[in-house]
């Protein structure tokens, strides 16, 4: 395993990041904290939830397309970028079978994308399977190059980004990709409003204690001491940005002390600090934001129901 990001580089990302958004206003917090073990496993629980449709929607396209996908990249190497336990990826090493030789999932989380790895290692004997632990907004140029890679960035996890900083991200995977190279990106669609907030905001109060997970990671890593209960879970669409925003609404005046940063940080009843973006795309959206990151989009594949896409794209 190969490691560009650190436990100190880590935490030092954390302390930068609640420092500087609990200081903004309004307040904002990535939603890339939510995922320690326990933020993790509550993130398990959403992708089985009826209202979350989004994995099994991706998962229907790839089990549909793996073999088309196969043909037209013959990738000697797939690159997964946010790896996870890589379930839907084993769909595309086995249609890839002929022609891939490596795997390379990279993630921030060196515990658990070990465990993944190992597990498909165990269950693909011929494939060189080497993970990187690294942080895919940073680390691009990093990663490894050459042969005919498929770069493969799945679960609508782009739509986190902000359109700007998602043409950047797309322009430094660019950067790095030769004349062969493929990428893969899955993201949502745009669609009724509530389907969408539900999607976000289940009756059952999994994607709330998610949401709230954050405050319990920067409790303990930075010394805090948010109530969450003092805090409740909002999930609303922003239709002028095509994006489903959640937030977290303070309950009552309150101040909270983080030990870590010797930063007190007032919150007014009522008072939200966003969270995460989740957008949702149109298929022009998706060619005009690959096309100005130098990229055209040359596959668009979506489930039965219209609900998710598949974009393959080439260097242009």
């Amino acid at each position: 395993m190969e490691h560009f990001l650190t436990a100190d580089d880590l935490a030092k990302s954390l302390r930068r990041d609640v420092g500087d958004g609990l200081t903004a206003s309004p307040k904002t917090l990535p939603p890339k904290w939510f995922y320690d073990e326990r933020g993790s496993a509550l993130f398990e629980d959403i992708t089985r939830l009826d209202e979350y449709y989004p994995t099994r929607r991706e998962r229907e396209i790839i089990a549909a397309r793996a073999a088309e996908i196969a043909e037209l990249t013959g990738a000697t190497t797939l690159l997964e970028l946010g790896a996870g336990s890589g379930e839907k990826t084993r769909l595309l090493l086995t249609a890839l079978a002929g022609t891939l030789d490596g795997y390379v999932p990279v993630d921030v989380s060196g515990d658990f994308l070990g465990e993944a790895a190992a597990a498909i290692a165990a269950d693909h004997p011929g494939l060189d399977v080497r993970p990187v632990v690294a942080d895919y907004e940073q680390h691009l140029h990093l990663l490894p190059t050459g042969d005919r890679r498929l770069i493969v960035f799945l679960g609508g996890t782009i739509g986190n980004m902000p359109p700007a900083e998602r043409v950047d991200f797309l322009g430094g995977l660019r950067a790095t990709m030769g004349p062969d190279d493929a990428l893969l990106i899955g993201a949502d669609l745009v669609k009724d409003e509530g389907r969408l907030v539900r999607a976000y905001d289940d009756a059952s109060g999994v994607t709330a204690a998610f949401n709230k997970n954050v405050l319990r990671v920067i409790n303990r890593e930075l010394d805090a001491d948010f109530d969450p209960d003092a805090f409740e879970h909002v999930a609303l669409w922003n239709a002028e940005d095509e994006w489903v925003e959640m937030r977290l609404r303070s309950l009552r005046d309150q101040t909270v002390r983080v030990g870590a940063l010797d930063l007190s940080v007032g919150f007014a009843a009522g008072e939200e600090t966003r969270t995460e973006i989740s957008a949702k795309f149109r298929r022009e959206r998706m060619e005009s934001e690959l096309g100005a990151a130098g990229l055209r989009l040359a596959e668009f594949w979506t489930d039965e129901a219209g609900d998710f896409s598949l974009n393959l794209a080439r260097p242009r």
